[in-house]
């Protein structure tokens, strides 16, 4: 069966003590949420003691991006081995707003997902497409083409240790949500086009739905036969509503 997951990308907010208050707050609630796996990912600043906050509980620790370089003369870079080093056990990767700001490429995060997994940090990998390829009907191919150029360079046994998160990159801080339908058409494509790949495992494979997802439309989402869960960006800035989307199952 596969895993219900829910994670929160706190992206570039909070202070360190604020976050530290947050993980202590998750981690405080995250029993209400049985059967659920959350994911916290703070700012690089934060993750040492946000581990320390989440020891003892069941809440997961993920960083939100990771260098493209293994070590060296990369001034201001975090590698996948200093974040491994901290205690997190997840990485983002592929995430919209790092390919439309930082020109991040499917050659970069090729070296990426190798770098994470070589250093035990499951990826959780982000695909979508923007609003004009939508509105043109090239939502699928620009899917198709971000998963064949990225994932499908892996090996079996380490695409199985991949989260998949799919971004309606139109969704994303705009307060527009893909419909249930839309979520649930996204997610089967990408479920459909991974199995072509790797068979079984595809099936095993943890798909989240990142694009405003908020109490109010969690459920509908997560019913959803291929949504496994959320990617969740402002929301998870409150326990109370990403404790709340958690309990949407």
């Amino acid at each position: 069966m596969r895993k219900k997951i829910v994670a929160g990308n706190w992206k570039m907010n909070t202070s360190a003590e604020q976050g530290e208050e947050l993980a202590a707050a998750v981690a405080e609630r995250s029993g209400e949420t049985d059967g659920v796996l959350l994911i916290v990912a703070p700012p690089f600043t934060h993750l040492t003691k946000v581990a320390d906050k989440l020891k003892g509980s069941a809440v997961q620790l993920s960083a939100q991006n990771c260098a493209s370089e293994k070590s060296g003369a990369y001034t201001g870079e975090v590698s996948a081995a200093m974040i491994a080093g901290t205690g997190a056990k997840y990485c983002i990767l592929g995430h919209s707003e790092r390919r439309e700001y930082y020109g991040e490429t499917d050659a970069t995060l090729n070296r990426k997902l190798t770098l994470c997994l070589a250093e035990s940090l499951t990826p959780i990998f982000c695909v979508g497409e923007k609003l004009n390829e939508r509105e043109s009907g090239a939502h699928f191919d620009v899917v198709r083409t971000q998963l064949s150029n990225t994932l499908f360079n892996l090996s079996d046994e380490d695409f199985a240790k991949t989260i998949i998160a799919y971004e309606p990159v139109w969704a994303i801080g705009t307060g527009k949500t893909a419909s249930p339908e839309q979520a649930q058409e996204m997610h089967a494509f990408i479920r459909k086009t991974l199995f072509e790949k790797f068979g079984d495992k595809a099936l095993e494979t943890a798909i989240l739905y990142g694009g405003s997802c908020n109490p109010g439309n969690a459920r509908a989402l997560f019913s959803n036969s291929d949504v496994d869960g959320g990617l969740i960006g402002g929301a998870s800035l409150k326990v109370d509503d990403f404790i709340a989307i958690a309990k949407s199952f």
